[in-house]
């Protein structure tokens, strides 16, 4: 994958981040901008296990997939980086992270990464979750880049 052909599906997404069903959270990218942005989607189906029903009856997705959700797009950002391709992508933290609206089942939930700091072994990007162009989560996180990953 040395030039990048977008959009990605499924199938190119899978040979970047090494999660796999149930914990894999990004359907597609739909835009991409080396070392500094990145846009994928994520359709919440209503069969999703971990969606949790409220009060109201309605089903919604928990926060903490949404935050993973987010991780996800932007670890895609940093290992479609030739030199980090084979590397592994460790979520160290969340700073300043707002929920604004819950995200429902049916929803198609639009993440954006932009990049702060992107250095050899750590860095941070601001994310931000829109469903139908309303934020409903948006906030900063910082990762480290790993050794590269074993094979399976």
């Amino acid at each position: 994958m040395s030039e990048v052909r977008l959009p990605l599906e499924q199938a190119d997404i899978l040979k970047i981040l090494p999660h796999r069903y149930p914990f894999l959270f990004v359907d597609r990218i739909v835009a991409f901008e080396p070392d500094r942005r990145i846009v994928g989607i994520r359709v919440v189906s209503h069969n999703e296990p971990m969606l949790t029903q409220g009060p109201d009856g309605a089903h919604t997705l928990p926060v903490a997939i949404l935050t993973e959700t987010v991780a996800q797009v932007g670890a895609i950002l940093v290992l479609l980086k030739p030199e980090n391709r084979d590397r592994l992508v460790f979520f160290m933290g969340i700073d300043r992270v707002r929920f604004r609206a819950p995200v429902y089942a049916g929803d198609v939930v639009e993440i954006e990464a932009l990049v702060d700091v992107l250095r050899d072994r750590v860095g941070r990007f601001r994310g931000t979750a829109r469903v139908d162009g309303r934020v409903v989560a948006h906030g900063r996180m910082t990762f480290a880049l790993g050794p590269a990953a074993k094979p399976a």
